[in-house]
């Protein structure tokens, strides 16, 4: 029973906490952005919770299951985008405006907000999808392993229902302002879950004389992890390497994602100063590096441990469950449940405040009140936490699921971002010719499958493929430049909805 205790005292933990700040929050800027006021502590808090989820927890894991210590690279893109971010907070914060959508529209006109809005939501609703499967997961594992409820006693449906009102309640309630306290908290319980998982998983692993590690010159990395006997002959070498497809496919994805996220941007937007702001994302490199690398680690030591799993996504929460010591264990798996719901309700919010900024206020009630705003932000979260339910029922996977998401905001919102921020000569034209083709060509490439046809077109070895991201990146920044270059600028135009006073910080 100590399992589902833990798990239900975090849970109505985080309702208590939404609870008790919904009293502070009377305005959508409150809502939004906490009342700008976060400091540097809470806001690298937030910022690692929220970036940290289940494309962390079960993709890279997931990765690192299945092709052992290659997997280290990934994470470097995220800090290299993290690099660039931190040179870019502080522009953006300058702007003054509640959502990326405001800087689009505020260069390239109402077209470049609405489809920015379209391409937030549509791949943030995908996020937020796997997040609320991966929590099911957590939940079913959890009961099943307590022997509180026998395999599939318990519907999907259910579960996934559960888990969506517990995480956009506590989030429709306060908002920011409660999420920003309870990530801090989660980010704090992540770190520590992981960190004393990491040496008593490998503790274990050295204990199997069956394991072994060597370096070979084969692939990009030339790091090969192979544990000896644990598999059938045919499944034997975890250990692997990366050509430069697979790399870019997994790392491109990642870096496009961190650099445009509005998740992210809208914590620097409620951060107190631009000093708090560029603090906060300096100490988040460091932090999102040791924490992504402990999960890839914690998850080849499994593939010894728990060898030959169908779908080793939730490696972790396996060997919280079934290895670990028990009350080590019952810190992993909330550090799970956490490193979850920090995410999902982050995107949640970010698309709740988008479509009641981008497209209720500017288009539907410009001359809104700021309690029907609030109220329309609520209402918007419960909604979009039910369709996200309907979304889960879908596809099973984790890191692929993921990467794809990532590639339709990357692509998307990313190169458009950009040049209004840094490129005088970008234009309307070339910005909405941009999103459109590059998501339609995301879309299309995966969808008719045709990464193996150009994989193959290229003379590339037998069962490579190349990722949407590639083209997809390609036409975003190819229609930008030149259409951009044979189509006129537009004149600066006034911000089309002015911002109330901050509320105080929590």
């Amino acid at each position: 029973m100590l399992f589902p205790a833990v798990l239900l005292i975090y849970l109505l933990g985080l309702l208590g906490v939404g609870l008790v700040k919904s009293r502070q929050v009377t305005t959508q800027a409150g809502f939004s952005l906490a009342g700008r006021g976060l400091g540097p502590f809470v806001l690298t808090g937030t910022l690692l919770a929220t970036w940290t989820g289940t494309g962390s927890i079960f993709g890279l894991a997931e990765e690192g299951y299945t092709v052992g210590l290659p997997a280290l690279l990934v994470p470097l893109s995220t800090a290299l985008g993290l690099v660039v971010l931190a040179f870019l907070c502080t522009r953006v914060r300058a702007r003054g405006r509640y959502t990326l959508q405001d800087i689009l529209e505020e260069r390239f006109g109402p077209a470049a907000r609405v489809l920015g809005t379209l391409t937030l939501v549509l791949a943030y609703l995908v996020i937020v999808s796997y997040q609320l499967r991966a929590a099911e997961s957590v939940l079913r594992r959890t009961l099943e392993t307590s022997g509180m409820f026998g395999a599939g006693e318990v519907s999907t449906t259910t579960l996934l229902i559960l888990v969506a009102v517990a995480i956009a309640g506590y989030t429709a309630l306060a908002g920011l302002m409660s999420i920003a306290l309870t990530d801090t908290f989660n980010g704090v319980l992540m770190g520590l879950g992981l960190i004393l998982a990491l040496p008593v998983v490998w503790s274990a692993v050295a204990d199997a004389p069956q394991v072994v590690a060597s370096a070979t010159g084969a692939g990009t990395s030339g790091l090969v992890f192979a544990p000896l006997g644990a598999l059938p002959e045919s499944a034997r070498q975890l250990g692997g390497h990366y050509s430069l497809f697979d790399i870019l496919s997994r790392t491109l994805p990642l870096f496009l994602l961190v650099i445009g996220d509005a998740n992210l941007h809208q914590r620097f937007l409620a951060a107190k100063s631009d000093r708090a702001a560029r603090l906060a994302v300096l100490c988040l490199i460091p932090s999102v590096l040791v924490l992504d690398a402990i999960i890839i680690l914690v998850a080849v030591g499994g593939s010894v441990l728990l060898p030959g799993l169908e779908s080793p996504g939730p490696i972790v929460l396996e060997l919280g469950l079934t290895v670990l010591p028990p009350l080590l264990g019952a810190v992993l798996v909330a550090s799970i449940l956490a490193i979850i719901v920090s995410t999902a309700d982050s995107y949640l919010l970010a698309s709740s405040t988008s479509l009641v900024r981008d497209v209720y206020q500017r288009f539907v009630r410009r001359t809104a009140s700021e309690a029907e705003l609030l109220r329309a932000a609520r209402v918007v979260v419960g909604l979009l936490a039910l369709i996200a339910v309907v979304v889960a029922l879908g596809d099973e996977e984790f890191f692929s699921v993921a990467l794809f998401a990532y590639t339709i905001y990357g692509v998307g919102i990313t190169p458009p971002l950009l040049a209004a921020l840094f490129w005088k000569r970008a234009t309307p034209a070339g910005a909405v010719t941009s999103m459109l083709a590059a998501v339609t060509c995301a879309v299309t490439w995966r969808n008719l499958e045709l990464g193996p046809w150009a994989a193959a077109r290229m003379g590339l070895p037998e069962g490579s493929s190349v990722d949407a991201v590639v083209p997809s990146v390609i036409v975003a920044v190819v229609l930008m430049i030149v259409v951009s270059l044979v189509t006129k600028p537009r004149d600066p135009a006034p911000d089309p909805a002015p911002d109330p006073a901050p509320e105080p910080a929590p």
